[in-house]
């Protein structure tokens, strides 16, 4: 057996992505506040794009519809895929696709350009005299909010306790968790103190711990399990004004009874207390405002406010839903005609020709790359306005199944750039706001021979539970048989499972005395 070495000539074709298309995608996906970002510190950046003041929105908006009803093979402008994309590109659109693992190649893109040197608009920017738009934003940006346990230490150093409780405190604030909780022991505490000082004798630390169940907010902090911060809360200001003699029901009730209340077992709550019914359902109605988490109330967070990428209107002329990109927000851009006239210019040395002429691509990429964001998107969206119609007529019983597949054939695009064109995209409706994914899914056909969505079917399994009668709700078994009867043929473990996404407990919590 021998081995040889040689050396061979071959020729092949190798497909990659470009820097460029990789960005692209990136555009594509992103949703409308984050693309105003995205636009915002391009134009910091890059001086050869510049905003066109006095161009009308209405106008763009205009033509981005009629652009919707142009056919597919006259706009959809293929991208020249080139080499020289790295590693870390590839890794970037990972990170940044990761809520959307279906999504492959983007067939929508552009050319590929070089990139920009980051000492361009150093070389080049002009001094017009106006304010740092980068300090600007490091100005207006919020403060970092205190961390729960930064916010109770704030707290106990303000208490009014005595002087040898204080660092105490402060040992048991940094053993609470997230929920405002003490699971660790008052003895594993006194372990864990650092060597060198006298340690604490165990009712000293049961006093500190006290003052902090009392002297903290919001009540119940620093309990040690849920029993003890729900008679904390009870214990607390916040059932005054409750009828006499509730406050001492929830206690008892809490106290002794705390496994039956969870379980809805009121009626052996009233056999061993002794209690009415109604004096048992006044102390619960009391007790709803208690909160079985209480150190959640200082770290939650306001959620984000939601921007719709675009706004579905009912025309009763044409008796159609229409639909029209919400871009308002979004800068009318254009490149600056100063500097493609210097990368023209002989008279301008060729170094700083060359680093204009980068700039200016990576200006002009971006403008394509927004309109053809723009245009993808409102074609996805007409497509789904018009196979979904029911749901803006009837309401989300009436979503039908619309496979990802069926949208790309339709448009001629490949699959992937139609679930990128809908991540994290939201539409404003007369329903409402809408996420653009929902309108996306699989299902089943009724015994009609119609489809109808998964979506669908939880919105009518939501329907049967809401029109049951609470003293005897509905088993798993009978809402499988009620949603039989309206053609839906459905397993009772699937209705267990539907039940459970919609967060509808079973019959026994659901049922009311």
């Amino acid at each position: 057996m021998r081995f040889d070495t040689s050396q061979h000539m071959r020729l092949g074709q190798h497909m990659k992505l470009a820097p460029r298309m990789i960005q692209s995608m990136e555009i594509l996906q992103m949703p409308l506040a984050e693309l105003e970002e995205r636009i915002e510190q391009e134009l910091e950046n890059n001086a050869t794009l510049e905003l066109a003041e006095g161009e009308g929105d209405a106008g763009d908006l205009a033509r981005e519809q009629k652009e919707a009803e142009r056919d597919a093979s006259e706009n959809e402008r293929p991208l020249k895929v080139e080499e020289g994309g790295s590693e870390a590109d590839f890794e970037r659109l990972e990170s940044y696709a990761e809520a959307n693992p279906d999504a492959g190649d983007n067939e929508d893109s552009i050319e590929d350009t070089a990139p920009p040197e980051r000492d361009f608009t150093e070389r080049i920017r002009r001094d017009t005299g106006e304010r740092d738009p980068k300090m600007d934003a490091m100005a207006a940006a919020p403060a970092r909010s205190a961390s729960p346990a930064e916010q109770l230490r704030e707290q106990w150093r303000l208490a009014d306790v005595d002087g040898s409780l204080l660092p105490l405190g402060e040992q048991i604030i940094g053993y609470l968790d997230e929920d405002g909780f003490l699971r660790t022991p008052l003895d594993t505490i006194i372990d864990r103190m650092p060597p060198g000082g006298d340690r604490p004798a165990a009712d000293q630390m049961e006093r500190a711990l006290l003052a902090l169940q009392t002297l903290l907010e919001p009540p119940g902090v620093a309990a040690r399990d849920v029993r003890e911060a729900l008679l904390l809360q009870i214990d607390s200001p916040m059932l005054d004004g409750s009828p006499p003699g509730v406050r001492d029901a929830a206690r008892r009730i809490v106290a002794d009874h705390l496994d039956d209340l969870m379980q809805n077992r009121l009626p052996r709550i009233a056999e061993k207390t002794g209690l009415s019914l109604d004096r048992i359902k006044s102390a619960m109605e009391s007790m709803r405002g208690l909160s079985l988490a209480p150190g959640r109330a200082l770290s939650r967070d306001s959620e984000p406010a939601i921007t719709p990428d675009a706004i579905v209107e009912y025309d009763e002329d044409g008796d159609r839903y229409y639909a029209y990109l919400n871009d308002t927000r979004l800068p009318n851009l254009r490149v600056n005609e100063e500097y493609a006239r210097m990368s023209r210019d002989k008279a301008v040395p060729k170094k700083d020709r060359e680093f204009i002429k980068t700039n200016l691509a990576n200006a002009q990429w971006l403008l394509d790359a927004v309109g053809q964001r723009k245009h993808t998107l409102l074609r996805v969206i007409k497509v789904v306005v018009d196979a979904q119609r029911e749901f803006f007529d009837f309401g989300p019983q009436a979503l039908r199944p619309l496979p990802m597949t069926q949208v790309a054939d339709q448009l001629g695009i490949h699959v992937a750039t139609v679930s990128r064109a809908v991540a994290d995209k939201y539409l404003q409706t007369p329903r409402g706001v809408v996420a653009l994914r929902k309108f996306f899914s699989g299902g089943l056909a009724t015994d009609s021979g119609q489809d109808m969505s998964y979506d669908a079917v939880r919105a009518a399994l939501r329907e049967v539970v809401d029109a049951e009668d609470k003293a005897s709700p509905l088993s798993d078994d009978a809402i499988a048989d009620a949603l039989r009867a309206r053609g839906i043929e459905i397993a009772r473990r699937t209705v267990a499972k539907y039940r459970d996404q919609l967060g509808v407990p079973s019959a026994r919590m659901r049922k009311t005395f």
